[in-house]
């Protein structure tokens, strides 16, 4: 039996048609460095349309993929609402990605169109030549004959094409299921693999977005968005503030502790979202010189585990509340948020905060053992995480139609690679990634874990673990370790405060200090990197029962 519904598509065209009247007066502000240049949703859907109207002009049609090269900033904002509501294909390239990665994903997308930062085309032109599908690069926020292209790509200007066209489109009707967007993954193990999102994916993770026990957020908000747009949609917050009609604060490329600040002071945002390392960073910062930030009601933290003292600081120390959240690139990316159960509050509700959170309602999931059979959601049986839903991606992408990343997927479940326990009422805890986790002894012991035992001391700032080969255990951890400025610390007291936190048989024996810890383009601890210096030699490690006393001041390896 059919139901009477209508059958209206859940397209971005709509959203921006919704968001741009209903709530024409909120705004997307840029911070400067000293001030924000202010765009208000009515101004955002008159720059959309003309944008709409310039690519079509160049000859962008429905389905091509039109990149975007930048910051999170008014004009990003401005792609972000035009191609797909036009019916292209947005493609934000990652500004951190090595150059030949670069290359590759553009090509592999077939990108037409660049859309570049005045500021970041110098980077762009070290790779354009290598890009083989583009066929045109538009400018913003500079000078575009600053950029010299190769023979059969033309150059443009942003605000000059903009003024060419007029401000009012009539957007197509679109296939809610037909692309919408696409990113590729951050590339840490072979070539960066793309996510190809819908109109109906994105529609649906904004209205997750937007509720209480999404991210909650709402109308009158100003949202920082800190991480960036070039990842998984700036975890989906441009569409989710135009949906409920909150502004959008964007730092552009002011995203140091200090500018970020200052940031905060003139514009005072109710919500922000980044990686835990931005805020490790902040919180050193307004610890140094105290601030105001009761402007903050919440802030949702991501991408890696976050540790509960950067919580208990935060909250304890500034009056600020950070929810942890768990996702990827190819989830939209917001698998779970960890809002603990309305009745439980103060220190209990700890010990929900610190997991991965609770997974809705169209998000399913299940823990897998290595034999391949489910596994029982107890709160203690370890598995690998696998997820389905409206929102998960259910391949990757590839023009050949051949099957690239398929071992990824298994009867259409998105194998994560995470490790962990999921409790009878939905809350996931991870353990480790399947490559991280380290198997000493036929024991298992978690990164994570010791990290965030590591970097609960006041001296430490960063912290990774890494298992490396042992010829008795067959694989042993190391710990990479950033000092707060000034702090001075040894090996041996490090393990000692560890002591009485994990089993005695977990404790490390071979530490390195090091003045910042890498990181992946997306902020995350690169510890394929921290593998490779050791195997080559390059970390200077020490014993616990070395005597060796190692300051914050440039010890170790320098990255």
């Amino acid at each position: 039996m059919p139901s009477t519904m209508q059958d209206e598509p859940l397209s971005l065209a709509t959203l921006l048609r919704y968001a741009t009247t209903v709530h024409a007066d909120a705004t997307v502000r840029t911070w400067t460095g000293s001030a924000s240049r202010v765009l208000t949703y009515r101004e955002l859907g008159a720059q959309a349309a003309r944008l709409a109207h310039a690519l079509t002009a160049l000859g962008i049609e429905r389905g091509d993929r039109v990149a975007t090269f930048m910051w999170n900033n008014n004009e990003h904002l401005i792609a972000y609402c035009a191609v797909p509501a036009m019916g292209a294909v947005l493609h934000t390239l990652n500004i951190r990605l090595f150059p030949e990665q670069i290359t590759y994903v553009a090509n592999h997308a077939a990108d037409k169109v660049v859309i570049v930062d005045g500021s970041l085309v110098p980077v762009l032109a070290q790779v354009l030549p290598t890009l083989r599908t583009v066929r045109h690069v538009i400018v913003a926020n500079g000078d575009a004959a600053a950029l010299h292209a190769p023979d059969g790509v033309a150059v443009h200007e942003l605000d000059t094409l903009l003024a060419e066209f007029p401000p009012v489109l009539d957007f197509p009707v679109l296939d809610e299921r037909s692309a919408a967007a696409m990113c590729y993954t951050s590339g840490t193990t072979g070539d960066p693999k793309g996510v190809v999102y819908s109109h109906r994916s994105n529609w649906l993770h904004s209205m997750h977005a937007c509720t209480a026990d999404g991210m909650g957020i709402r109308a009158g908000d100003r949202v920082l968005a800190v991480v960036p747009m070039f990842h998984a949609n700036a975890w989906g917050l441009p569409y989710a503030a135009l949906m409920v009609g909150a502004s959008l604060v964007m730092p552009d490329r002011f995203l140091q502790p200090s500018p970020l600040l200052e940031l905060m002071a003139a514009e005072r945002p109710s919500f922000a979202a980044a990686v835990p390392t931005v805020w490790n960073g902040v919180l050193a910062a307004v610890d140094a010189s105290p601030r105001d930030l009761g402007h903050l009601r919440a802030v949702v933290v991501g991408g890696s585990a976050v540790p509960a003292q950067l919580m208990r600081a935060f909250e304890d120390r500034h009056g600020v509340r950070i929810i942890q959240a768990w996702g990827m690139t190819e989830t939209s990316p917001l698998g779970c948020v960890a809002w603990p159960p309305p009745e439980i509050e103060g220190e209990a509700a700890y010990a929900y905060r610190v997991t991965q959170g609770r997974f809705p309602a169209p998000v399913q999931a299940r823990l897998i053992g290595n034999d391949g059979a489910e596994l029982p959601r107890d709160g203690r049986t370890v598995g690998e995480l696998e997820v389905r839903g409206p929102w998960i991606t259910a391949s990757y992408y590839s023009p050949d139609a051949d099957t690239i990343g398929s071992d990824a997927f298994r009867d259409g479940w998105l194998r994560t690679g995470d490790i962990g326990t999921i409790t009878a009422d939905g809350y996931l805890t991870l353990v480790d990634r399947a490559k991280d986790i380290i198997k000493s002894g036929g024991e298992w012991i978690s990164s994570v874990e010791l990290e965030n035992a590591i970097m609960a001391h006041p001296d430490v700032v960063e912290a990774a673990v890494f298992g490396v080969p042992d010829e008795k255990w067959d694989e042993r951890p190391v710990v990479a370790a950033a000092l707060r400025t000034g702090a001075e610390v040894d090996a041996g007291a490090l393990r000692a405060f560890l002591a009485d936190k994990v089993a005695k048989w977990q404790l490390p024996e071979r530490w390195t200090f090091v003045p910042e810890v890498p990181k992946t383009s997306v902020g995350k601890f690169d510890k394929k990197v921290l593998r490779a210096r050791y195997a080559a030699d390059q970390l200077d490690i020490v014993a616990p029962d070395s005597g060796a006393t190692q300051m914050s001041s440039g010890a170790g390896h320098d990255d």
